[in-house]
């Protein structure tokens, strides 16, 4: 479970709108926290800080948020990437209650040796994060699948091949494909142009019997 408790201390700001693009300038990145029912609120960090925070939490792991000393609960619902910079532009955060369950987005992997890589088949993730359910405390920092199924080429496992956890309910699709096996792209090449080779060889060889046939018949 994901027990090592996240902080990230914010600060209120007045700035909004158009005035958020001097803060970043000065290295500080715009937030909000959100609560329904309630109005959002305006806050701010230090790259620094909430970059970690968030590589850290993701959006399974629960923040306690300090804002000017007064303490709120709170996941990582949206992150606006710069993607050309890679870097962090906004982050909105949903405040949660303690005590009652949420949804959130928690990384999958693979556990033990995958016995198609041995034989050099290709492993692809074909996806990242499944959507659990649990309450703020009980939320995992992954998900693991037994990486044994997998061996030929065709093999897959999905959401439904996911270990499952005590108090977490996987709300995702469970047909939806986690990994999946293929051959690479080159060995399929390879094995098409010594199929290739083996037919011109077999045609050569057929061509070179019938004149042998051919010559007997006429002594």
């Amino acid at each position: 479970m994901g027990s090592d408790t996240i902080t990230l201390k914010l600060t209120e700001r007045s700035e909004l709108g158009k005035a958020v693009k001097a803060l970043r300038r000065q290295g500080i990145v715009p937030a909000n926290i959100y609560e329904r029912g309630k109005e959002s609120q305006a806050v701010s960090a230090k790259y620094g800080e909430i970059a970690k925070v968030y590589h850290q939490a993701g959006k399974h792991h629960p923040v306690e948020l300090d804002i000017d000393g007064k303490k709120r609960l709170a996941m990582i619902k949206d992150v606006d990437i710069n993607v050309a910079k890679n870097t962090v532009r906004h982050i909105a955060f949903h405040a949660v209650k303690r005590n009652e369950r949420v949804e959130a987005e928690v990384p999958v992997r693979l556990e033990g040796d995958v016995p198609a890589e041995k034989t050099g088949l290709l492993v692809l993730q074909n996806l990242d994060t499944v959507i659990v359910e649990a309450i703020p405390a009980n939320l995992p920092n992954e998900l693991v699948i037994d990486a044994s199924k997998l061996v030929e080429d065709g093999d897959k496992v999905t959401v439904a091949d996911i270990n499952t956890i005590d108090n977490v309910t996987i709300i995702s699709d469970s047909d939806i494909m986690v990994f999946s096996v293929e051959t690479p792209k080159d060995q399929i090449a390879a094995a098409n142009a010594a199929l290739e080779d083996e037919k011109s060889a077999e045609d050569v060889e057929s061509d070179n019997g019938g004149a042998d046939k051919e010559g007997k018949s006429t002594e």
